[in-house]
């Protein structure tokens, strides 16, 4: 179940410091945008994302989102599914054509200072498109949506993002790990 917007707000004073100890007056205290900046610079991030994408078949930017979540107190519901709908469309129509299309023009880029420039702008348009993912699933943690208070019941990070994700390798469990080791500061229910 869902939570209301009175809940979020009720769960949010709650887990996370007052809004004037970030110096922002919002219930987040770093957006989502700029969390999935900071986490995918920390060594070895990039690296698991990317495995897990190529690997794995994970989007990166849920998988970011669930992060971000965890820093929030917060995890996802049974109803999340039917809340990333039109995310997911949004991911198929737009994000994954162009990575796509970046990734096809990868070795002709190398010898081709045209096909370079034409492939540098591809990936910052897919950087553009991957950036609208993330405002659209913190919209949907604005509003409740799919998510609620991360309880002491609730298995670490590691072990709900696996089993959500229907992943048993060790090396996608190795990546999920290091996400979770490199969450900062790490969070546990309160």
């Amino acid at each position: 179940m869902s939570m209301d917007s009175t809940q979020l707000c009720r769960h949010l004073r709650t887990y996370l410091p007052p809004a004037s100890a970030f110096g922002a007056a919002r219930s987040w205290a770093v957006p989502l945008w700029d969390h999935a900046l900071a986490l995918y610079a920390q060594p070895e991030v990039m690296t698991a994302c990317l495995y897990l994408q190529d690997d794995a078949g994970v989007d990166v930017c849920e998988l970011l989102w669930v992060c971000w979540l965890q820093v929030h107190g917060l995890t996802l519901d049974d109803d999340v599914d039917s809340a990333l709908d039109d995310v997911r469309a949004w991911q198929t129509e737009m994000t994954l054509p162009l990575r796509r299309q970046r990734r096809a023009l990868k070795k002709r880029a190398l010898t081709n200072p045209g096909l370079a420039e034409l492939r540098e702008t591809i990936q910052r348009a897919e950087l553009l498109a991957e950036r609208e993912t993330l405002v659209r699933l913190q919209t949907l943690a604005e509003r409740g949506q799919g998510i609620r208070p991360l309880g002491a019941e609730d298995p670490p990070l590691e072990k709900r993002l696996a089993s959500r994700l229907g992943l048993q390798k060790k090396p996608h469990l190795s990546a999920l790990k290091t996400l979770e080791t490199r969450l900062d500061p790490p969070t546990q229910p309160r």
